[in-house]
């Protein structure tokens, strides 16, 4: 989740819920949601929405008075439109917004509680919480070249590093990665001009296209289901399964609370990435192609 599909399209659906709307009331219900604390969080009370905007991976709410809500619902954070004066309950609840025309839920499924808001009052303070990373999607080559190959990283993680790239997260960069025929632990500044060419213009592509699927499946309804693994993806959260362009198995590579998935065949000429985990547990027989994969499952 909080990647640029996903952003864009709660910020479309609740431009037509609460823009020009007073926030009525903002209720708490986890202590560790708000870290900002030089502008109170009841200085927002009745002051109206006037622009809903992305900045990275947040979601900014505009109001008056140079007033600003920064949002950030990492990986578990969901937001949920709900009737008017629904109370925050329940141990994922994070706060409640409370809206003229409803109630906005902020919730977020996990135990580290890494999802946060901010109230900051001004724009040199909203910049603050801005890593400064371009929007693909309104640069030219030149200007996505120069922010690829400004440190030597694998595209993986040049591609999510939000100092570099805004808005692009793990499941968009695995999309993206396979989309592209680039395997993810390459290194940018290797890329031959043919192949910066070809990320560029398949990263466009596929933060428009998802974007685009998200509004036809959602509708008209609040979209309350977004989740990291999307229906239709060619290898995110697909390890194990046949890849849709050629039918190898999804490979992965697993760290910390996320891991890349791939396709060998696809993007890296046949050879298995190794993965931490299970290498460490293979040792020796770790396999370095699909054909060393093959025999060991014959045997």
């Amino acid at each position: 989740m909080s990647e640029y599909p996903d952003i864009t399209l709660y910020i479309e659906h609740l431009r037509s819920r609460i823009s020009n709307e007073p926030l009525e009331e903002v209720r708490l219900a986890s202590p560790f949601f708000l870290r900002s604390v030089d502008v109170p969080i009841g200085a927002t009370k009745g002051k109206r929405v006037v622009e809903l905007r992305r900045l990275g991976k947040r979601t900014v709410f505009a109001l008056e008075d140079d007033l600003f809500l920064v949002l950030h619902l990492m990986i578990a954070g969901r937001l949920r439109w709900r009737p008017r004066g629904t109370k925050p309950v329940g141990k994922i609840a994070l706060a409640t917004f409370e809206f003229p025309k409803g109630t906005l839920l902020a919730t977020e499924a996990s135990s580290k509680k890494r999802a946060s808001l901010h109230v900051v009052r001004g724009d040199d303070a909203l910049r603050a919480h801005d890593p400064g990373g371009l929007e693909v999607l309104d640069v030219d080559l030149e200007r996505f070249r120069d922010a690829l190959v400004r440190e030597s990283h694998t595209i993986k993680r040049a591609l999510t590093d939000p100092r570099l790239f805004s808005g692009i997260g793990n499941a968009d960069s695995d999309e993206i990665l396979h989309a592209a025929r680039l395997s993810p632990v390459k290194l940018t500044r290797s890329l031959t001009e043919d192949e910066v060419q070809r990320l560029f213009d398949v990263t466009q592509r596929t933060l428009l296209e998802w974007a685009e699927r998200l509004r036809r499946e959602t509708g008209e309804r609040f979209p309350e289901k977004l989740t990291a693994f999307h229906q239709g993806m060619a290898v995110h959260g697909r390890y194990g399964k046949p890849c849709p362009a050629c039918g190898a198995p999804i490979g992965r590579i697993a760290y910390s609370d996320n891991e890349t998935n791939y396709c060998a065949r696809c993007q890296t000429g046949g050879r298995l990435l190794a993965d931490r985990a299970l290498s460490r547990l293979l040792r020796g027989d770790w396999p370095r192609s699909l054909e060393e994969m093959e025999g060991l499952r014959r045997r």
